[in-house]
């Protein structure tokens, strides 16, 4: 394997080949997880005084947050390990003087497109050429009904994108709202919206969906509540016109990317590895219950409460996998897992199905068709379905190198690029990924972890 990506065109992409080097052992730490750092710092920015935040994840997306909050009044700055952020509270932010590129962090665009619609600014968000062409509508809908109005770009199946102009209304109106598809980031735009909101905004969330946002709201002391209804529906209500207060904030480490080292130990024979710190929110392990299910042997040890949120040591040995029907009401808790979980089922034993997954053709690229035609390049039998894939893997035999070398397209997507990186560990002469640089969005340092996991078996 070339564990460290070098530059080969000019254009910044970092090709980079990954091919089977032995067993992966020792114990390794992820960066912090993604999620809850986003909303550490927009919480913080939002109290009154002087908030800590430590574990963050220092990966492009979430400093892409980071500015935009310096933008609009926060202060923000790191000490050694320690992000310090002094919060302009709740119905303060300030008019930025410029327009705000969020570069490909579909998360920053989505939650801060809330945070602005109850507020008397107007903001321009711009982003890459991936973020732009990601649709913006499913958050816009709802906080134009709290009274934002939003200029973007259309695209040419008439979606509103990037370039997005939000022009915020204070006193917003507050609003009873039913999440028509699963997604934690249109729940946290409407809550960031809701704080500056005089009287109770109230969200219903037939699925669950990763639970971050009520819990660290409840933590900075604002009036949220959660019930569950006779269907089963999680009904969220927030009182608005909220006064949050400076916490002090530990980051765990970030399940979606353990499920790359762990992933690879279960596939790479002889593994055996731990992976410390990691989150295991029930609304995020989804991936973890399909593993175990799969006849991976994961355990979960030293398991602990850090700053409300559930933490283990995640102990992983290579594994004989079988495929498996992937239940459709579990894709809410792993919907960013998904890349890796195709490259788990391209080696276990018989057929592994998924389905309820259209919300992967909207992420960073079209995961679906990405995943399948990468897949189809290793010699994968795939089936692409609208909502899903259909794998038949090879039972533990390695997959196919790519005739000629051909490089495997990540199309500017981090998730696919470490996924394919995994998968090709388990080649019989390796796999070249185009572009390893979009890694650094959420997985600083991934090439070095995978390195250090090799190298402690010699």
């Amino acid at each position: 394997m070339t564990s460290k990506p070098t530059d080969q065109r000019t254009s910044g992409a970092k090709p980079a080949s990954f091919a089977p080097v032995g067993p992966l052992t020792g114990r390794v730490t992820v960066p912090g997880d993604k999620s809850i750092s986003h909303r550490s710092l927009i919480l913080s920015a939002l109290a009154i005084g002087k908030s800590e935040i430590t574990g963050l994840l220092e990966g492009e997306d979430v400093l892409a947050t980071a500015a935009a909050l310096r933008a609009m009044g926060a202060t923000i700055d790191k000490n050694d390990d320690i992000w310090t952020v002094y919060g302009v509270g709740v119905g303060g932010l300030m008019q930025p003087e410029t327009a705000i590129d969020l570069g490909n962090s579909g998360t920053s665009v989505r939650l801060l497109m809330g945070l602005v619609a109850a507020h008397d600014i107007s903001v321009t968000f711009t982003g890459d050429a991936s973020l732009s062409k990601r649709p913006m509508g499913r958050v816009t809908d709802p906080l134009s009904l709290m009274g934002a109005d939003f200029t973007a770009r259309m695209s040419v199946d008439g979606k509103a994108c990037l370039p997005l102009t939000v022009r915020g209304l204070c006193p917003a109106v507050p609003m009873e709202y039913r999440l028509p598809v699963a997604s934690a980031q249109v729940k946290s735009a409407i809550l960031l919206a809701g704080l500056n909101t005089p009287g109770v905004t109230r969200i219903i969330e037939p699925v669950p969906t990763r639970d971050h946002s009520e819990t660290m709201l409840k933590g900075f002391g604002a009036d949220i509540s959660v019930e569950v209804d006779k269907e089963g529906s999680r009904i969220i209500s927030l009182v608005g016109e909220a006064e949050l207060t400076p916490q002090t904030i530990t980051v765990p480490g970030d399940p979606s990317s353990a499920a790359f080292p762990i992933v690879a130990a279960l596939l790479v024979p002889g593994s055996d590895i731990v992976v410390e710190n990691v989150g295991i929110n029930p609304t995020r392990a989804g991936l973890f219950t399909v593993l175990q299910k799969m006849g991976g042997d994961i355990s979960f040890e030293n398991q602990r409460t850090v700053g409300g949120e559930p933490v283990a040591d995640i102990h992983v040995k290579h594994s004989k996998l079988n495929g498996m029907k992937v239940p459709p009401d579990i894709a809410p808790s792993m919907i960013d897992e998904f890349p890796i979980l195709f490259v788990a089922a391209a080696l276990a034993e018989g057929q592994t199905t998924t389905g309820g997954l259209s919300e992967l053709r909207v992420k960073e690229s079209d995961r679906l068709s990405q995943m399948a035609e990468g897949l189809g390049l290793l010699g994968v039998e795939v089936t692409e379905k609208e909502d899903g894939l259909i794998i038949t893997g090879t039972g533990g035999q390695l997959l196919t190198a790519c005739a000629d070398n051909k490089a495997i397209k990540t199309a500017l997507d981090h998730r696919i690029a470490m996924s394919f990186a995994v998968a090709g560990l388990v080649t019989n002469m390796g796999a070249t990924v185009d572009d390893m640089s979009p890694t650094e969005t959420s997985f600083p340092g991934f090439t070095d972890l995978l390195a250090i996991l090799q190298s402690a078996a010699k």
